[in-house]
């Protein structure tokens, strides 16, 4: 348990640095954020930490994919 907390904790500190940096994020970027935190949390009641940073991780490609097609509209 305490290791699932952590490897949300660090997740989520991870998007928040990476959001920081920009004034004005893009679609791209909100999108990578949104995916990984929901990537994570998926992961997390699936399994354990492994799952919560697959999770993670492929929540991240996908919410870039789809912020990325949105910007183009």
């Amino acid at each position: 348990m305490k290791t699932r907390i952590a490897a949300m904790a660090i997740a989520a500190a991870s998007v928040l640095g990476l959001t920081a940096c920009a004034s004005n994020p893009t679609n791209a970027q909100i999108g990578t954020g949104v995916g990984a935190v929901a990537g994570g949390l998926a992961g997390s009641a699936i399994g354990g930490t492994g799952a919560t940073i697959i999770g993670a991780g492929a929540g991240a490609l996908l919410g870039n994919e789809v912020g990325k097609r949105s910007e183009g509209r």
